[in-house]
């Protein structure tokens, strides 16, 4: 079975919509990391401190033939259909070639859901 990493870079107060909109895709477990976003435009600065965003980045490890799915539910969560409005984060996916200890559960479970999708 081919997996896809599909990572995910949202506001913090956007982190708990976009892990349910996953899970209700297809999407089993994540994993959480905290960051800050630095862009094109100047911070701003409050007396001396430097106003950055905090974000989080959800990284699911999912089935190839299921991450498009879940992919498009966020897409359309996050309000990433159009470029051109203001959107709440990115996403982007890429191949996994080789992986280790993923649960034998999880890897059953992507399996049964695609056996019945077909």
């Amino acid at each position: 079975m081919n997996f896809t990493v599909l990572t995910v870079i949202v506001p913090n107060a956007e982190e708990e919509m976009a892990i349910e909109t996953a899970k209700k895709a297809g999407a089993g477990g994540v994993t959480i990391l905290n960051g800050k976003t630095i862009g094109l435009k100047e911070k701003k600065i409050f007396f001396g401190l430097t106003l950055e965003e905090n974000v989080s980045v959800l990284l699911f490890i999912l089935p190839q033939r299921l991450s498009m799915n879940v992919f498009k539910a966020l897409r359309k969560a996050l309000n990433l259909l159009n470029q051109n409005e203001a959107s709440k984060g990115l996403i982007f996916t890429f191949p996994l070639t080789h992986i280790s200890g993923m649960e034998a559960e999880e890897v059953e479970l992507f399996e049964k859901e695609i056996l019945d999708a077909l």
